[in-house]
């Protein structure tokens, strides 16, 4: 059994027991949440495509911790014009274990 889930602007293919990393979640170390937009939900030869999301499925997650991802550099340049700008980013994200796929 998989679904699709979307969070953060993102959209992930789950299983019960996948370990992934996801956009920073508003959820403590330890916390059980639910992610409920579950587009569509496989089980076995049986398929169900949501418009736009499934009805009454969701998707149980236990947060694992977070963290912050590798530093990119962001580096803004104009020839002839002496304009340079350095800047850094390190984009924050949740570590999150699926505990089970909830379909209605």
């Amino acid at each position: 059994m998989y679904a699709i889930v979307a969070t953060g602007g993102k959209q992930y293919r789950v299983q019960p027991g996948q370990v992934l990393e996801v956009e920073l979640l508003d959820a403590a170390e330890g916390a059980q949440i639910d992610l409920g937009d579950v587009l569509m939900v496989a089980n076995g030869d049986e398929v169900t495509i949501g418009r736009p999301v499934v009805a009454g499925a969701r998707c149980v997650v236990d947060v694992l911790g977070s963290a912050k991802g590798k530093k990119i550099i962001v580096f803004k340049y104009k020839a002839k014009a002496r304009y340079r700008r350095k800047t850094g980013h390190r984009q924050k994200f949740s570590r999150v274990v699926v505990r089970g796929i909830v379909t209605a």
